[in-house]
């Protein structure tokens, strides 16, 4: 017997593209602190899925300061897998992050970390994950995207550009690159609308 598709639930995670009506429910997403952002996003960062920045190793991380700082507010930890550079603690605290509930994993093969960024996606006690793959295959990003919605955090890897022309299951891609006025951010795939789009975020201020 055929079950019937639930439409509403489908709508309501933003798996089912309705035309113009594009935005994701408001318990689905974060805000990202600059409504130009919020607009090319659906609504804002969502919670329990895949994000991944392309670009340089450190350019997308000024887009995602605002929701650390929030995320670092909850009692989790915010985890750092292998980062290429020990992140800047006075840096990071100039903008509201809280270190208390940071937490730097170091020192780890490339295989070692895709493990620890999937253990702790699961594990529930983190409110978010970052990892800077280098190569990373289809197969451990859809582990990943399933870590990330069973823990109900936000997995956000920062990838080289190359990898654009690799597929991907995560829920949102998108492309950075720096220009005189902030990062110019490039859809290239989120859950319930087209890539394509762009916009430029100015980086002086949040809020904008």
């Amino acid at each position: 017997m055929v079950q019937p598709v639930d439409l509403d639930g489908l709508k309501h995670s933003g798996a089912l593209w309705q035309g113009r009506r594009n935005l994701l429910a408001a318990d689905q997403v974060w805000a990202s602190g600059w409504r130009v952002l919020d607009e090319l996003l659906g609504g804002g960062w969502p919670r329990a899925a895949l994000i991944e920045l392309l670009g340089e190793a450190h350019q997308g991380l000024p887009l995602v300061l605002p929701l650390l700082a929030g995320l670092s507010r909850q009692a989790r930890w915010l985890v750092w897998v292998a980062p290429p550079h020990v992140p800047y603690a006075p840096a990071l605290q100039a903008r509201d992050v809280c270190l208390e509930h940071v937490l730097l994993i170091r020192d780890l093969s490339a295989a070692q970390g895709l493990w620890a960024a999937e253990q702790t996606l699961k594990s529930a006690a983190c409110s978010g994950v970052l990892l800077w793959p280098q190569q990373v295959r289809t197969a451990q990003l859809r582990r990943l995207q399933l870590a990330a919605e069973q823990g109900s955090c936000p997995a956000i890897l920062f990838r080289p550009l190359r990898a654009a022309d690799q597929g991907s299951p995560a829920a949102l891609r998108l492309r950075v690159r720096p220009v005189p006025l902030g990062l110019e951010v490039a859809l290239l795939k989120r859950r319930g609308a087209w890539g394509g789009v762009s916009c430029i975020v100015p980086l002086d201020r949040f809020g904008a």
